[in-house]
Parts: C-alpha cells; structure tokens; sequence
C-alpha cells in the first residue's frame, strides 16, 4: 500500500528525526535526495554543506532554494574549488535581493562569503567573481575595493576599469601606492572619473594613463588641472595631441599649449570648431611670436633684446609670458626686475624661494596682473601645486594692500610709485 502510494504521490515527508537519521546513512544517494529536497529542515541543510564529505552533496545543498544563507560562509571555505566556484554564483544571484537592506544579517553574510572568495587562492574563482561583479548593478564596494587591489590583472582591471562600485577612497589609495602603469589606465579610463581622482592620476606622471584621462571625456578636469597638465605636456610629448583636441578646453589653456606645441598639433587647436575668429586669432598670434621670439633669441642677447623692448616701449606681460613658455629665464628676471626696480638677484631668490606670497607681492610691485602673478608662480618659481594662490574674482590680486606691503618689506623691496 504506502509502495503505490509512493508511486502515485512521490517520496513521503521525512521528520526531522529521519532526516537527522539519514545523515549517518553510507548511502550517498539517499543524503543527495536529501539534499536536494527543499522540505528537508535547514539544520539539516546546513549541516550536510558543513559535513559531508561528498562534493556531489554540498553542490546538491547549494542548489537547493531552502539553503540558510548563514551556510555560505561554511561553503566559501570548502576544500573543493568547484563548490566555492558554485558558491560564487549563488551570492551573486542573491545580491539583488540581499542589497534591498544593507543593514540585514542577509547581507552581511552575502559580503562576508563574497569577501572571502575575492581572497581564494584559485585565481579562476578570483576571475569569475570579478568578471561578474564589474558591471553588476549591486556590487558591494567592500568586495569591489578588494578585488580591485588583487595583484592580477586578469582580477583586478575589469573592477578599476568598469566597476561603478569603486569608491573614489580606493581609487585614491590604489594610485597612491604607486601602482603599475596599467593599474593607472584602468583608472584614468572609466567611464566617470571625479577631479580629485583625475588629480592624482596626473599626479602620477604616467605617461599612457596621462594620456588616457585626458582622452577620456568623462573625467572631470578643471581648468586648474589642465593648465597643470599643459605643464607637464611641455615635457610629454604624448598628452600634447588629446589635449589639443580635448572637448570644451578653455582659451587660455589652447593658447598656453600653443606657446610650445609642433606644427601638427597646433594645426589641430586651430581647426577644432568651437574656438571663434578671435579665439583662433589669439592662439595663432601666440605661436607666431613663439617663433618671433626664438629668433630674436638667435640675433641678440638678452640684454640688448630687453634694452630695445625697453626703448620701443614694447616690453609688455606677452612678451614676458612668451619668455616663461621658452623656458628663458633670464629674461623673466631680467624684465621682472627693471619693472620692480629692483635687481635680477632679487627677482631670482624671490623665484627660489617657491612661496606664493612673495612672487605675488613682487609681481604687484612690477605693475603687472595677476594673471601674469599666476603664472610667475606656476612657471618661474615653481610654486607647489597646492600652495598657489589664484586671482580672486577671476583677474584680482587676493590679497590686500597691507598684506602686499608687508611681503614687499619682508623681502627688503620699497614699493614702487606705480604701486
């Protein structure tokens, strides 16, 4: 009777006390039923993904929908690599569901099963999590941050490069250890890129995840940045070209490119569209008197090219930033010193000393902008980049009369009469 009954119904319930029975069974076929059956208790479950000695059993146990998620944490530590990697793809699974409430021991035991296996000492299983988690909707940022940090590229690149659940904080960290080459283009190419990180991407000199970034029209640059990073192209050849063609790059950073850039790239700043007739004007003026000043160079020493400025009343801020972009630093001091009134010594220790504060008070003694102000700081004194002062208001001196005064006396100037 209860055999026709079986046939007609399927397998009759177990109780929990058959089922504990059942544990201590040889028969591997009657603890994989078990295993599969989603009526059998979750101590049960749990004890069986815990226990069993038969892989087939634990892989049974972790298909099986009943499965307390506490088990997981067991199973990311299983002696059989198949299983772990199994394992994998069910908390990936349960994610979407698990993220609903971070704050939920679900959660909680879904990271902590995914933390141990983006450490698992089988790369495949590494690959695999990473393969899926970088463009997973739901990836936790802490299993992103250390996937990211894995010393294989095969793990770590598609997190550093696609995974939206990468902190900012850890992008940060991983540039700051100074990491190889690809780990920084990974980086500057995702598809967002904040400007503190785009900072220290540039930060790091590299020259193919410079270029990179500045390819990259989702990474923030301010205009601070770009002229930082048209200063370093001076001696990157390879940043010049993106720059040139970079979306929306303000005048002033074209025309400062322009100063020292070849005839290719120019061609290129020139041509881009969205400058008008008097922006493309500007930048073409700039590199002609790069020319202009190159060969002047050639036909008359410093001192006699200053004295005939000086005579023809030509000696302007133009011609004293075409000196900086020459890198000829001996006219900047030169011509700072006799708008001062004052002597190139002075001027050059002022420069050495890469304070911000002197060069501006200097630069408002000699009647200057500052704007000029500015980039006296960035080209002649070399002022860190985090200790320049900019203009207030976009073309203002920031700071007041009496503070100017002060450094003027500090420094052993008398202020000027145009001051």
């Amino acid at each position: 009777m209860v055999n026709i009954f079986t046939k007609l119904f399927g397998q009759r319930r177990k109780t929990y006390e058959e089922q504990r029975d059942a544990l201590r069974s040889a028969n591997v076929q009657e603890r994989l039923e078990m295993a599969k059956s989603t009526w059998t208790n979750k101590e049960i479950l749990y004890y069986l993904a815990e226990k069993d000695p038969e892989p087939s059993v634990r892989k049974a146990v972790l298909q099986n929908k009943s499965l307390p998620v506490q088990a997981s944490t067991v199973l990311a530590k299983d002696v059989d690599q198949d299983v772990r990697l199994m394992l994998a793809g069910r908390l990936v699974d349960l994610l979407p569901e698990a993220s609903k409430d971070e704050q939920s021991q679900m959660y909680a035991f879904v990271v902590q099963a995914l933390g141990t296996l983006a450490l698992d000492e089988v790369l495949k299983i590494r690959v695999a999590l990473s393969s899926t988690l970088k463009d997973h909707a739901h990836a936790p940022p802490k299993i992103a941050g250390q996937l990211a940090r894995d010393v294989e590229q095969q793990v770590s690149e598609p997190i550093l490069r696609f995974c939206a659940a990468l902190s900012d904080k850890d992008l940060l960290d991983i540039l700051k250890s100074h990491p190889a080459g690809w780990v920084i283009e990974s980086i500057a190419g995702r598809e967002k890129v904040s400007q503190k990180v785009s900072q220290a991407v540039i930060d790091t000199r590299d020259k193919y995840g410079g270029k990179e970034l500045i390819s990259n029209d989702g990474a923030d640059i301010n205009e601070d940045l770009l002229h930082h990073i048209v200063e370093i192209a001076r001696s990157m050849p390879e940043w010049q070209k993106p720059m040139a063609v970079r979306k929306a790059l303000p005048t002033s950073v074209a025309k400062e490119l322009a100063e020292f850039v070849d005839a290719s790239v120019r061609e290129l700043l020139l041509t881009r569209g969205d400058f008008n007739e008097t922006e493309t004007e500007e930048i073409a003026s700039v590199f002609r008197r790069r020319v202009d000043f190159a060969e002047e160079a050639d036909q008359e020493t410093t001192h006699e090219r200053l004295k005939r400025l000086i005579k023809s009343k030509e000696l302007n801020e133009d011609v004293i930033s075409d000196a900086l972009a020459m890198r000829d630093r001996e006219f900047v001091e030169l011509s700072v010193a006799y708008l001062a009134k004052t002597t190139p010594e002075q001027v050059a220790k002022i420069f050495e000393m890469k304070s911000a504060k002197p060069v501006i008070a200097l630069a408002w003694k000699a009647g200057v902008s500052m704007r000029m102000a500015l980039q006296l700081q960035k080209d002649a004194a070399h002022v860190p980049p985090r200790d320049i002062i900019y203009p207030k208001g976009g073309t203002d001196y920031p700071l007041s009369e009496d503070a100017l005064l002060w450094q003027l006396e500090f420094l052993g100037l008398k202020r000027s009469k145009k001051a």
